[in-house]
């Protein structure tokens, strides 16, 4: 008798909810059953059930008909596509169907945007999660391709943390080989301290970290201080070491300089008096303790080197400088970072150059640095360091750079190549006005760019 009950409320309750059409049948059938019905049981069959009942059966194609209707458009002269609406059975009010959208020849007619897609810097993410919940692939491309084109060393590790969250893998790559090639940078940035700590632990387990530990020691204490603020803590060391965990033991202190961590972790409070202890007895004993720090150095990434010429030479009379530019401009097929050039020395004995070398885009530079190398009188290149890679974009010429002071006469390049395969990047060079000490395509100075890709 209860389940009886039962079914007649969901029956009512479904009654309810149809259009006035379907109840207006439903009144007629009942009168109709009332009338001419015989037997005790055709009176208890609320009429509703029987139109439920014949709605999934024999009237069930002419029903759905009416349920779903479809409206024709208004005649405008132009062909428009056709728009199929269902009814809502609470309210009947009408409301597109699900795939209503695939009718629809462009974007613009088919969804929440149009064609045209502004994205800005502040916005993209935002964007990008709203695309992502409702399922809007082609705006969720257009998303991460702006953020792959703005990708730097100052929001590399929030996009990182960001791309993960977002499952994109293509993006997260593109993270790591910036935050890799340029780690010093991306650990000094201000987006580095928005991290989540899950993103912190995957950059401090990185192997192919391209920076020094004592910088990497340092940023994990400038994220610590601000995880402490979010999390509402005293700016302590006890505090710091807190919310940095088991994070601590993943930054590799043992493989610091001396001097970095005597005169850094050493000092920072932040290890014990016996973690201290420890590292310096590492440091120096012959019998090492065991440590809970990773003591093995990171890998970091190998350069390579892009060699544009086929064979050097030196005369009697050159290479001379006087305080004059070589300069040559290049470009490449994908994004790589640019750590120094490798460059010629003496032709006459060992000798030790000062040189100012310097990267630049449409006369904009973007890199430079003043140091010394050493020769040693052979026909090898010397590497030349920027203090941090440069980030170089694909299909843009840049300007390479180099004014060296020292002994006037060092070995030169020929027959120089406008192309050079260098892995899977591809380098084309030609000359650049800039230069006012002969270098050019076919022979010269900068005979390498030394690059991580």
């Amino acid at each position: 008798m209860v389940d009886e009950k039962e079914d007649n409320m969901k029956c009512l309750t479904f009654f309810l909810m149809l259009p006035e059409t379907v109840k207006n049948r439903s009144k007629k059938s009942s009168k109709k059953t009332n009338t001419t019905g015989s037997g005790s049981g055709s009176g208890k069959l609320p009429p509703v059930c029987y139109e439920i009942i014949t709605l999934k059966t024999k009237k069930k194609k002419k029903m759905a008909a009416d349920i779903f209707p479809r409206k024709k458009p208004a005649s405008t002269g132009t062909t428009t596509a056709p728009q199929y609406h269902q009814q809502n059975l609470s309210n009947n009010n009408l409301i597109p169907a699900p795939n209503w959208q695939g009718l629809y020849p462009t974007i613009r007619e088919r969804y929440i945007y149009c064609d045209e897609i502004d994205l800005a810097a502040d916005t993209v993410l935002a964007t990008l999660y709203a695309a992502k919940k409702y399922i809007v692939p082609h705006l969720a491309r257009a998303c991460v391709t702006f953020l792959e084109t703005s990708l730097s060393a100052k929001n590399a590790c929030v996009l990182l943390s960001q791309s993960c969250l977002f499952e994109e893998p293509d993006l997260t790559q593109r993270c790591w080989e910036v935050i890799d090639a340029q780690a010093e940078l991306a650990l000094k940035s201000e987006g580095f301290c928005d991290i989540d700590f899950q993103t912190l632990e995957s950059i401090l387990r990185r192997e192919t970290l391209n920076a020094k530990e004592i910088v990497v020691f340092e940023a994990a204490l400038n994220w610590a201080e601000v995880e402490c603020q979010r999390q509402d803590l005293a700016l302590s060391i006890e505090n710091k070491r807190k919310v940095l965990g088991k994070a601590l033991y993943l930054i590799r202190i043992p493989t610091m300089a001396l001097d970095d961590f005597a005169n850094g972790a050493a000092q920072s409070g932040v290890l014990t008096l016996n973690e201290t202890n420890d590292i310096f007895l590492w440091y120096t004993a012959a019998k090492k303790p065991e440590l809970q720090f990773v003591s093995k150095a990171r890998k970091g990434l190998v350069p390579q080197r892009c060699h544009r010429f086929q064979s050097c030479a030196y005369r009697s009379n050159q290479w001379r400088y006087r305080g004059r530019c070589d300069s040559i401009q290049f470009a490449v097929d994908k994004r790589v970072f640019i750590a120094g050039f490798g460059l010629y020395g003496s032709s006459c004995g060992s000798a030790e150059y000062s040189a100012k070398i310097e990267l630049k885009r449409q006369g904009v530079v973007l890199g430079q640095n003043l140091s010394k190398y050493f020769s040693d009188g052979s026909s090898n290149t010397f590497p030349v360091w920027f203090e941090y890679p440069v980030q170089i974009e694909p299909d843009t010429f840049y300007t390479a750079s180099v004014v060296l002071d020292g002994n006037e006469l060092s070995y030169f390049g020929q027959e120089g190549m406008t192309e050079v395969q260098c892995g899977k990047v591809t380098v084309q060079f030609q000359c650049s006005s800039d230069s006012t000490n002969g270098t050019g395509v076919q022979g010269g100075q900068i005979p390498e760019l030394i690059f991580y890709a």
